[in-house]
């Protein structure tokens, strides 16, 4: 499979012979465009579609995990190419894929990128795994509080749920929204077991209202009213458990 892939460096020198590595012994990585600093990245990232980010650490004007925190939700691999090994374990805690260290090893590339590879090989296959959703029927009933009681939705209406702080929106499929002084890790507990999905932060969805998923390292659901959602990468594996 190849790789679509960028590469984030600020020296010149620096990027060429790391391009020039990648041409000779990683054929199927695919270097789709460079920066040489944060906002370059960050405008090429929004822009493109990829599997993995070749990134330097120390940049002007910002350092990777400033540019990681500007990206927010993160659909690609990342392997971090520095000269410091103090920045390990922020990489860690970063999810980085792999830790390259200047200058950089030919052998210890091919590793990063046969790794990557793997990663996204076994994703596909658990993508390829979906089939088609569980359609089971709901008729359960939620009650949401208002200030003179409250009142009941049929479980089987809700479209999704997105957080507000300590609210939530709850969205119906007769296009109207109802916004409930509870978090949404609340309805997370109350809707587990009526085939809701928590799929990022801020969401949680209707399954059965799913009409379309959209591969990424977290990927995205279309509901049936055309709203997507976007996936989180620690959400997916949950999610896709719907469809097998």
């Amino acid at each position: 499979m190849k790789l679509k892939s960028i590469i984030v460096e600020d020296e010149e020198t620096s990027r060429k012979i790391l391009r020039n590595y990648l041409n000779k012994y990683c054929p199927d990585v695919d270097i789709l465009g460079e920066a040489a600093n944060v906002e370059e990245a960050l405008i090429l990232i929004r822009n493109t579609e990829l599997d993995l980010v070749f990134l330097d650490v120390e940049m002007p004007y910002g350092n990777a995990f400033d540019l990681l925190d500007k990206v927010g939700d993160i659909n690609f691999e990342t392997v971090f190419v520095t000269a410091y090994n103090h920045y390990a374990i922020d990489a860690l805690n970063a999810h980085a894929s792999y830790y390259l260290m200047k200058p950089i090893s030919i052998d210890e590339l091919i590793k990063a990128v046969d790794y990557v590879t793997e990663i996204r090989a076994k994703e596909d296959a658990l993508q390829d795994q979906v089939l088609v959703p569980k359609m089971n029927t709901v008729h359960g009933k939620i009650t949401i509080p208002q200030q003179n009681g409250f009142e009941v939705l049929q479980t089987s209406d809700i479209m999704y749920c997105k957080a507000d702080d300590n609210y939530t929106e709850i969205y119906l499929n007769t296009n109207k929204k109802k916004l409930v002084s509870k978090t949404l890790k609340y309805f997370e507990d109350a809707l587990s077991k009526s085939g809701f999905a928590r799929v990022h932060k801020s969401y949680l969805v209707n399954v059965n209202e799913v009409t379309k998923y959209i591969k990424g390292k977290g990927g995205s659901v279309v509901l049936s009213n055309g709203k997507e959602i976007i996936v989180s990468a620690s959400k997916k594996s949950d999610l896709l458990s719907y469809f097998k």
